[in-house]
Formats: structure tokens, sequence, C-alpha cells
């Protein structure tokens, strides 16, 4: 490219070009730095917790650092010692679950919920890192040096590259967009490691070979050109509501990130050409940049990163565009009024969720759209700069970036129904720290709808939980079913707690969850399913499954029935009938989406045993039970197939990606719970398999009374893997005591 073209470019992006010294001087995160330093001082580091909005802050200074003491939950996410008395072993069930909770008291937030990663997908740093590059925006030396140290952290051993999450083989997507982080970060490319990442892309075809969002984002930065990725046109977002493509009928997080990722291709913004990207193109490419056809390699994909192959439909529909739609029928009337529309949708989502957007992948995505259209010094892009460090988390590895901006609500309510279920909520010792969750909870219900609720298509919110806080403000169906049952459980079942949510409140909640309902008559997560099956077939990701449109869940489903199960038993006249028929289709669904082997398949934990813990909560919930029911005990009987030598259960990720079980090869603490729930839910006759089960459990307990991580427990969207650390505290809870309010507290050790 020529002087005067790479002016006009960066003229026309508002940007300016700069090469890679001045990108050091400009970040302090150059090779020089790296070299300096390769981990912070982890003592100081802090979280700071404002009403559920949680973000990890470095004091340079000691007068800063004396000022804001650690926390105990500071240093266990940092992996420090606490320093804290150590309980006497636990002998019996309800003694480990005691032990296990005093642990987990100590990392309670000052407001009241429970904080943790969300990590495992290893896609959503680089988006964030790409875009403040693009930006311009600084990076601090603190964040620069932690995100290396944890990207070197989770590299693969054997070959060097990275997967689509931590547990993954490497892939093109993995290895290319944490490769080019680590470069953008300051990364020496002579650095061994950065060598043999390389490699390993080489062998796997090159950038070439990554999926579209690789693609894309590799475009943003100029390192490839547009003509590579496939096409994302904004006027789908002028299509009539009825037509079956529609974008309001997609997932929520397809058509979330699809949105500003359309704006960006339309204007085909991307940064102007330096030394670095310049770089870039040689280390990511196994050929020159000048002799690519970009064109061509719109649809080639890696075998290791093609889990969801385009149909001959999606591919047809991309050469409609390429060739016919945009050199012949697009006006330039039309694509700015289609830019414009998916501009104020853009806003609409920034102005309901103040900015912190539904997640990680469109939030960066958002950010620079509003570069783009205001410029780095309008109030949009700043506010975004501002919010975006609410994704990120510390940890004994390094700084990454969560699936969400957290777990808050989620793991408060779940820690609260524990609690119930093990007997411990009126034990004095835990009461002040129920009372701090139920006064979170209070805080984080949503009490408004959105601003031009229908015009953007979201769900009614207000009485909602969302999943992480207030702020980001999108309802989720078990989570607010979670959400109401926790403050029953304290409010309505035991004495002494504070009236903090009304009844009136309560209502507007079950109100919700009444609206989540499909025709089939399961629950879907963020809203009920708006499109047909068949939109799987524009499925363009390509890494994920079932990404198109919302499903089914016996999770959410579950979660549905047991919140208005519980809310029945307080409020039998409200809208009574509604919720009885609810609950009958929606056990109903539970029965027919059983397996011929007796599984149930889960979507949002790993897997058979995530699922049958909540089935065989639904049909507890419809009276059925091992001594009543074939399809329970047909359930129940999966599971004890799967119980290992130790007494233990544990299934890989695989069993999410196939369908199928695949066993681990080590016993899982979280697993083990899960299915231990499972089977006193269903009031499974036999305590041995139990008592082997929570022998294992009990065994793996530690000093302080939590348990280690193990393997990775959540997924989703079939292919993708994510964490939940606090599970290793909430389900062992739960099912030890739960074992011995059913069983008695026996002893086991």
């Amino acid at each position: 490219m020529s002087t005067t073209q790479s002016e006009t470019l960066a003229a026309a992006n508002g940007t300016r070009k700069r090469d890679a010294s001045e990108k050091s001087e400009a970040r302090g995160a150059g090779p020089t730095s790296a070299a300096k330093t390769t981990r912070t001082d982890y003592a100081r580091w802090r979280l700071k917790n404002d009403r559920g909005v949680q973000t990890w802050h470095y004091l340079e200074t000691d007068e800063e650092n004396e000022a804001w003491p650690q926390t105990p939950a500071d240093k266990w996410y940092l992996g420090m010692d606490l320093g804290l008395a150590h309980p006497p072993p636990a002998k019996t069930p309800l003694q480990a679950a005691m032990n296990g909770l005093s642990c987990f008291s100590h990392l309670q937030q000052e407001p009241g919920n429970w904080a943790c990663e969300y990590g495992g997908p290893m896609f959503l740093l680089p988006g964030l890192v790409i875009t403040w590059y693009v930006t311009e925006t600084p990076i601090l030396d603190s964040q620069s040096i932690e995100m290396k140290k944890y990207l070197f952290a989770r590299q693969n051993p054997v070959d060097g590259g990275w997967g689509l999450h931590i547990e993954g083989e490497s892939t093109v997507f993995g290895t290319t967009m944490n490769y080019t982080t680590l470069r953008l970060l300051g990364a020496d490319p002579e650095d061994p490691r950065m060598i043999k990442a390389r490699e390993t892309l080489w062998k796997l075809g090159g950038a070439l070979m990554g999926p579209h969002w690789a693609k894309f984002w590799l475009s943003v930065l100029g390192v490839l050109d547009y003509d590579v990725v496939n096409p994302v046109p904004p006027e789908l977002w002028l299509l009539p509501d009825w037509v079956p493509v529609a974008p309001w009928r997609w997932w929520i997080h397809m058509r979330m990130v699809f949105l500003p990722m359309s704006y960006v291709y339309s204007k085909r913004w991307s940064y102007p050409l330096n030394d670095l990207t310049r770089q870039l193109r040689s280390e990511l490419l196994v050929q020159p940049f000048e002799t690519i056809d970009f064109d061509s390699h719109r649809n080639t994909i890696s075998p290791r990163d093609n889990y969801h192959p385009k149909s001959w439909v999606l591919r047809l529909m991309f050469w409609v565009l390429i060739n016919i739609w945009f050199p012949f029928l697009r006006t330039a009337s039309l694509k700015k009024r289609a830019e414009d529309h998916v501009w104020w949708l853009i806003q609409a989502e920034d102005e309901n969720t103040d900015f912190a957007n539904l997640g990680p992948v469109n939030g960066p995505m958002n950010t620079l759209c509003a570069y783009i259209q205001g410029g780095p010094d309008s109030f949009s892009f700043r506010e975004h700069v501002k919010t975006l460090p609410e994704f990120l988390w510390m940890n004994a590895e390094g700084m990454l970036m969560n699936g969400t901006n957290g777990v808050q609500c989620w793991d408060t309510s779940f820690l609260i129904n524990a609690a119930s279920h093990a007997g411990l909520c009126d034990d004095p010792q835990f009461r002040p720290m129920l009372t701090k969750a139920l006064s979170f909870l209070e805080d984080q219900q949503i009490d408004k709808e959105c601003r031009d609720q229908k015009q953007c298509y979201r769900q009614q919110r207000k009485g909602a939980w969302g999943f992480s806080n207030k702020k980001q403000g999108y309802t989720v169906s078990d989570c607010t079913s979670e959400g109401v049952k926790s403050v029953l459980i304290l409010q309505k079942q035991h004495t002494g707690f504070p009236q903090l949510i009304s009844d009136r409140r309560c209502k507007d909640a079950i109100d919700v969850i009444l609206t989540m309902q499909n025709p089939s008559g399961g629950c879907a997560s963020y809203e009920p399913t708006r499109g047909s099956e068949l939109l799987e077939h524009l499925n363009a990701a390509e890494v994920f499954g079932r990404i198109m449109i919302e499903y089914d869940y016996p999770e959410c489903t579950t979660a549905c029935i047991t919140a208005l199960h519980l809310f029945q038993q307080h409020f039998p006249d409200y809208r009574t009938e509604d919720i009885k028929v609810f609950k009958e289709r929606a056990i109903e669904y539970i029965r027919n989406s059983q397996h011929p082997d007796g599984s149930w398949y889960g979507s949002w934990g790993i897997c058979f045993t995530y699922a049958g813990m909540f089935a065989m909560e639904s049909l507890s919930c419809g009276g059925e039970n091992y001594a009543n029911s074939a399809r329970v005990r047909k359930g129940c009987q999966f599971l004890l197939d799967h119980q290992m030598e130790d007494g233990g259960w544990g299934e890989t990720y695989r069993s999410c990606e196939t369908g199928v079980y695949h066993q681990h090869e080590r016993s899982q603490v979280v697993q083990t719970a899960w299915v231990v729930i499972a089977l006193l839910e269903a009031e499974f006759p036999d305590r041995e398999p139990l008592k082997r089960a929570l022998r294992m459990i009990m065994r793996r307990q530690q000093t302080d009374g939590g348990w280690a991580q193990e393997a990775i427990e959540g997924v989703f969207n079939k292919s993708c893997m994510i964490s939940y650390p606090n599970y290793k505290f909430i389900f062992p809870i739960k099912a030890l005591g739960m074992f011995a309010q059913k069983w008695g507290d026996e002893i086991l050790l």
C-alpha cells in the first residue's frame, strides 16, 4: 500500500498510522517491558465490588496497598494462602458440609454475593485486545503482563497452540487469535513458545484456515482483507418481523454478536497497516499476503475448527450476497439506512445494559462501533472503555476474560438453595452470611422494563434476575427462578430473616417465568424460542452447534418448575390455573426429553450427570420417584451404570460434543455431587452407592474445608466449555447435607 493510500485509509477510519516502536512507547507493553517483568506482585491486586459490578485493580504505591487491604476472597482467587484456622476433619456428611460452607463463607463479597472466574473460552480476550489496539486505547502494564502470563499458562504443552477452550485441542481459531493477542501485547516472535505456536499454526494451514470470527477480527486489525470474510449485511435488520430468517428470531447471543459485526463489516473498517501488523501477516499466513486470492478462502476452514460445517443453503446465500446483492442491487441509500438502524439498535443495547452489554463478544464489538461512529472522544466510546474491565478476571495464572461480567446472581442463589437443602439456614453461624446474600438478591432484582422493549426485541424483565447483575439487565429463565426460590426459602420457610422483597415483587418474578414456556412445554434461557430449528442451516459461526435459536433445556425447565412449585406453597391463589398448566406441560416435556437409555442431555453443564440432577428434581415435583416411576428407575440405572470404582462419577466434555457419555479418567467431585443429588431427589432406596460417592467427596475435601479445582464444569453451544469454580463448594455442600437430612448423619470416614 502506498503512503497516500495508507493516509487516505487512516483518515477514513478516523485513526492514524502507528508503527511498532510507537506502540511500545504508547502502551508500555512492548518486547522490552515484557522482558523486564513476567508477573506482577499479587499482594497488590484487589477486587472492587460495587453492588455486584466487579473490577480488578492493581495498586502501584505502598500507600494504596496499606489503605486497601486484601480480603480473604482476593487471596483465594489469586491462589494465595488465606491463613485461616482449619476445622477438625469431617467424619460425617453434615460435618463435611458445614466445613465446606464455613470455608465458602470467607469468600463472600461485601455486597453479599460470591464472585469467581467464569473463564474457559479462549476466543474472548483476543477480541478485547484487538479492540483496544485498533482504537489506540492504552493497556495498563499490569494488565498486559498478566494477560501474557495467562495465555502462556494456557498454551498447549505438547504442540504450543491454543484451542477453542482451555481443555480443547489446538485449533486455528484458538492459536491464531491468542498468538495475535500475545504479539499485540508485546510478546517477542522469537520467544521459543511463540515459535512453537507458529509451527503448529502453519501445520494447520495458517490463519486462512480459521473460522468466520477469526477472519473478521484479523480483517479489523488489517492483517487480512475483508474479501476473506463471509458477508454479514446489516440489511438483515431491515427485514419485516414476519420473515422466518429475521434476526429477532435468532438466539440472543447470536443476534447481539452479528449486530455490531454487520455494522463493522458494512463499513469494511480496518486499522491502517503498520510494522507490527505487517509482521503478523508473515507470521500467521503460510504464503505471501500479496499472492492470496482472499475471496476464494471465505469458506476455507480447518477440519479441527469445523464443528458445524456450513450448509449448502448458507453457501448459496453467501454467493448471492457477494456476486449479486452487493455489486448490483444494494443502493447507497439502503446501505446507509441499514447501518443507521443497526447503530440505533447498538445504542439501545448500550443504554439498556448501561454499556455492560450482553457478553464479552458483543461488548468489544459495540466499543469498536462507537469508535467508528463517534471517534475516541465520543460519550459512547468512553463509556465502553470504562466498562470493558468488568469482563476481566485475575487468578493464579494471570488475567483472563470472563464469559459474562460475572456469575453473581446465579451462584448466590444456588448457595442459598444448597444451604437450605443441607438444613443449615437456621444455624446461627451462617445466618449473617445468608442475610447478606438475601440483601444482594434484593438489590439485584430488575425493577423496570427496557426502553423501546418491543423495538429492541427484548423479553419482559421487570421482576427478573439476570445471570450476573442488575446492570447487565437481561432476563434469564433459570436465574429468575433460582432467585425467587432463594427469596422464598429465606423469607417464607425460615424465621428470623428480614422481609426485604415484597410479595408483589415475588409475583413479578413469577409473571416473568410464566412468559418463558415454549409450545413443547420446555423452557429456554433468555426468551422463548422464536425461530425454527431450520435456521441452523444459516449457522455461520462454524465452531459452535445449536446456536441460531433458543432451545428447550431440562435445566432451565426444571428451575421454572421448582420455582413455581415452591411459590404455590405460599401463594396458592395467585394465577393458580396458569401455574398448574405450566407445570403439567413442563413436567411432560421432561418426561419426553428422556433418552431411550434413561439419560437427559445437559446443555449448560457437563453433561448427562448435570441434566440428570435437574430432571430428577422435576419428576419429584410431579410426584414421581424410584418406587412408582419406571422412567425414574431407568434414569437412576443410567447413572449407576457409570459409577466409577472409587464411588464417584466423572464425564468429559466430549459428552457434550458427541451426545454420548464419555467417561473421565478420574472421578470428579462436582459431577459426583450432581449424581448424589439426582439419586436423592429420585428417592433411590439403596444407601450404599450414595455412601461410596460421599466418601470420595469427603476424602478429597481439603484441610480448610474446600475442594481442589478439577476438570471444567460448564458448556455452551455443545462445543465450548466454561468454568464454574464455585460449583466445587455449592454442590458438594448440597449433596452432603441432603444425604444427612434423608438418611441421618452417620460416620462415613
